[in-house]
């Protein structure tokens, strides 16, 4: 989502879903106990509507279920409801997410009837055993045959994967990356594996038959996945569960959690390219890096853990960052000196 898309997001937890895979309980994810109803998309709209106009594009967004799996005539009340809204001039567009078994010919008609615009499909792995390990109930094939659908629609298509499942490694989670990438995505969100209390994931990590994916996991597979997408041109919208009160409250019993997921793991790539970049360099030295203004702190590492790990690694006298006129997430060596010389 770019800094010009204003979300709406309405939440439909569990509807549609004829699966409950072993991760998921989206109404402890979403913050919302309740399913949607027409009323509760045009109370959405009016808060959303209080709020000051900023110019970006306002779009309701059903989240939290698998939307076109719902009984045909629930959906086209919420969707009506919002479709309303967009006739009106309070809304922009409409997109929603779902599950890529359930795509069809009717579905893409009744979508495009109302005016659907960006459908996002919750992938989650392009392994099949792991797919079958957590109770998806669909396939790579699935996920493949729905995506190519959608794009030859006309819609804007988003994936959704996750790292860390059961019978995922660093490995797979990084082939899921480049599958993905090869169907074309407009964009991706990244969802490292949150064990959620209540789930059968966590009576799994309970019994010790499934191994956390721990924050630290997440920001080294996720490191190595997201240069993947940027390469690729494909942004990533989002890393990273949603901080809820629940979650946050203890809800979250172990896993990738953590509010500035996103942060940690760009500062870890940045923390790589750095090392790159150092490989040549005397020990001893100082050295001066330099990187545009908004990635300064991702260079430089929460409490300058980054600065810490380089000197250390490169048993280097001194290293400093600045501001320097490159391109966002571009690293430059500015000055190496060594015994008094540069």
């Amino acid at each position: 989502m770019s800094a010009r898309e204003c979300v709406i997001p309405v939440f439909v937890p569990h509807l549609g879903c004829p699966q409950r895979c072993v991760f998921c309980d989206q109404k402890r994810i979403s913050g919302s106990e309740q399913p949607a109803t027409a009323e509760t998309v045009r109370q959405a709209i009016k808060t959303a509507a209080a709020l000051p106009l900023t110019g970006a594009k306002r779009q309701l967004a059903f989240y939290g279920g698998s939307f076109t799996a719902i009984p045909a005539a629930r959906q086209e009340e919420l969707l009506a409801a919002a479709a309303d809204a967009v006739s009106r001039g309070e809304l922009d567009g409409i997109r929603l997410s779902t599950r890529p078994d359930a795509i069809d010919g009717d579905v893409l008609a009744r979508l495009r009837r109302y005016g659907v615009e960006t459908v996002e499909l919750g992938a989650q792995s392009m392994d099949d055993e792991v797919l079958r390990l957590c109770r998806r109930g669909h396939t790579a094939r699935d996920v493949e045959n729905a995506a190519a659908a959608l794009k030859a629609a006309g819609f804007r298509l988003i994936l959704q994967m996750m790292t860390g499942l059961p019978g995922s490694d660093g490995e797979r989670d990084a082939e899921t990356a480049r599958r993905l990438i090869a169907l074309q995505p407009d964009g991706v969100r990244i969802y490292p594996t949150v064990i959620v209390r209540g789930t059968e994931l966590w009576e799994m990590w309970e019994r010790g038959e499934y191994r956390e994916h721990t924050v630290e996991d997440a920001v080294r597979v996720c490191a190595r996945i997201l240069p993947l997408f940027e390469a690729a041109g494909i942004p990533v919208i989002r890393l990273g569960l949603n901080p809820t009160e629940e979650l946050s409250a203890g809800e979250a019993a172990g896993g990738a959690y953590h509010p500035a997921l996103g942060e940690l793991v760009r500062s870890r790539v940045m923390l790589e390219k750095a090392r790159e970049l150092l490989t040549e360099i005397a020990p001893g030295s100082r050295v001066t890096l330099g990187t545009a203004e908004r990635t300064l702190s991702q260079l430089i590492g929460q409490k300058r853990e980054n600065l810490r790990r380089l000197r250390g690694e490169f048993r280097l006298a001194e290293i400093k960052v600045v501001s320097a006129p490159v391109n966002e997430g571009e690293i430059v060596i500015l000055s190496v000196e060594k015994d008094g010389r540069i």
